[in-house]
């Protein structure tokens, strides 16, 4: 019996380390596809941050079908001991992976979605719904027809505002001008914009951290620049972490290095403060205040985080979660004000699915606003997803993320060494649920733990997760 959506591709939206997975899976199952990246190369998202290092090395940061489809290309695997920057990761992984020729073909670059819907079926209409196919619109007026969606856009271009309410503060659109998003590249291509200034850093994750680190190494090069550090909360104990204690000497460094930088006045830490409103000053500044108090700045980096945009699939059937933003059924599980990164259990197909067959949001994205993501779950995510396309329920459900005990936690520290030290960041081990693996990890970074650095969404005011 012949159907609408036989011979369509599974379109991926999304050419970062997620998306190039899924499209890896899809390839070995022989299952058609076609993937959609805005840039004009593979990981453009991670190439904006490709001057930080990963804590993760190469070892856990490379998904297993890709291995193998670039092993058989003649690809030779990097040490696996070394922290990979992120545009080494970009460049030595991803854009070889991109091009095997199992991929290339089914690669469209430049190609930005900007809906997704059913073809002649808008969200109220049920009758032909789950057979009627996708139809992919991108930006330039194509559209793409499809079986079904693999959404793995990531949300690194939706930063949460700086206003601690969730919505912008007063001035926040006006002043836009001053504020930089996440990882500016503080001692390279963005230098000047920070060199000899004040500069305010918002935000209590290792982004922030990352930031602040290359802030003070600035400071010390060019006269005149000085940094301000503000945070919600009411202590930097939290972003200063473990320390030496830390299992993992150099992300415990993290902490100590920012700690040194507050203690000796090169970073100057104001606690509790919530921005409410951005004004800009006669003399060409901005002043940020809290309503109490007000500090101001030449520029402003805004560490706060990232969320998911749900808007191109408004007239899919989606049932998220009106906390989190990701499925109802992967909410409890990922809730971070109840699990860290090592407390998450596995999932796949059957908690990422919505009402709207054939769609799913894996990565980043999927965990919504919840700061607790592995790249490791992105990549079983894919493959379990891919196997319930293929009609392989077993494989699909038989859901494993068995990371090693010593797994890496990452963080975004600028550090002068490239290989791992030390043991484990994660502590005691948790149990994991009946008959699956465990993930390891420890909240309040940025960057995957133990698999690879993507920004991910929500969080405090900081919004970074130790596990993107």
């Amino acid at each position: 019996m012949t159907s609408q959506l036989d011979g369509l591709p599974v379109v991926v939206i999304g050419a970062g380390p997620v998306g190039l997975a899924a499209a890896a899976h899809l390839a070995e199952r022989n299952l058609p596809f076609t993937v959609l990246e805005a840039g004009d190369r593979p990981a453009a998202a991670v190439r904006e941050w490709g001057h930080v290092r990963l804590f993760s090395p190469w070892r856990y940061n490379i998904d297993a079908a890709a291995r193998r489809l670039l092993t058989d290309a003649g690809w030779v695997d990097p040490d696996p001991d070394v922290l990979p920057t992120g545009a080494q990761l970009a460049d030595d992984y991803l854009q070889p992976l991109a091009d095997v020729p199992a991929l290339k073909p089914h690669v469209r670059y430049s190609a930005r979605v900007t809906a997704v819907t059913r073809l002649g079926v808008d969200r109220l209409r049920t009758a032909g719904r789950d057979t009627a196919p996708f139809l992919v619109r991108l930006d330039n007026g194509d559209d793409v027809l499809a079986r079904a969606v693999i959404d793995a856009s990531g949300t690194w271009r939706m930063p949460n505002v700086l206003g601690a309410s969730g919505i912008p503060a007063h001035g926040e659109n006006t002043a836009a001008g001053f504020v930089e998003h996440a990882l500016p590249d503080v001692l390279g291509a963005d230098r000047d914009r920070f060199a000899g200034r004040r500069t305010l850093v918002v935000g209590a994750g290792h982004s922030a951290a990352n930031t602040l680190l290359f802030l003070a190494e600035l400071a010390g090069q060019a006269p005149g620049t000085s940094v301000v550090w503000a945070i919600r909360s009411g202590s930097a104990a939290r972003t200063y972490g473990g320390e030496i204690a830390d299992a993992l000497p150099a992300r415990g460094a993290i902490g100590t290095r920012l700690r040194e930088h507050v203690e000796a006045g090169t970073i100057e830490l104001v606690t509790g403060f919530a921005v409410r409103a951005l004004t800009a000053t006669s003399d060409g500044r901005v002043a940020v205040s809290d309503g109490a108090r007000e500090v101001t700045a030449d520029r402003i980096v805004s560490a706060t985080g990232f969320r998911p945009d749900h808007s191109l699939a408004g007239e899919l059937r989606l049932d998220l979660d009106p906390i989190l933003g990701a499925t109802r059924a992967l909410a409890p599980l990922i809730d971070p004000n109840e699990h860290s990164c090592g407390t998450v259990p596995p999932h796949g197909v059957d908690e990422l699915t919505h009402p709207e067959p054939g769609y799913y949001a894996l990565g980043v994205k999927s965990y919504g606003r919840a700061p607790t993501f592995l790249l490791a779950t992105g990549y079983e995510q894919a493959r379990s997803v891919v196997a319930a396309l293929a009609g392989d329920w077993t494989a699909a459900r038989d859901v494993q993320l068995d990371l090693p005990e010593t797994g890496v936690c990452s963080s975004d520290v600028p550090l002068e060494a490239d290989t791992i030290t030390g043991g484990g960041c994660c502590g005691p081990t948790p149990v994991a649920p009946a008959g699956r693996g465990l993930a390891t990890g420890i909240s309040g970074g940025l960057l995957a733990a133990p698999l690879a650095l993507l920004p991910v969404a929500g969080g405090e005011q900081s919004g970074d997760a130790c596990c993107s």
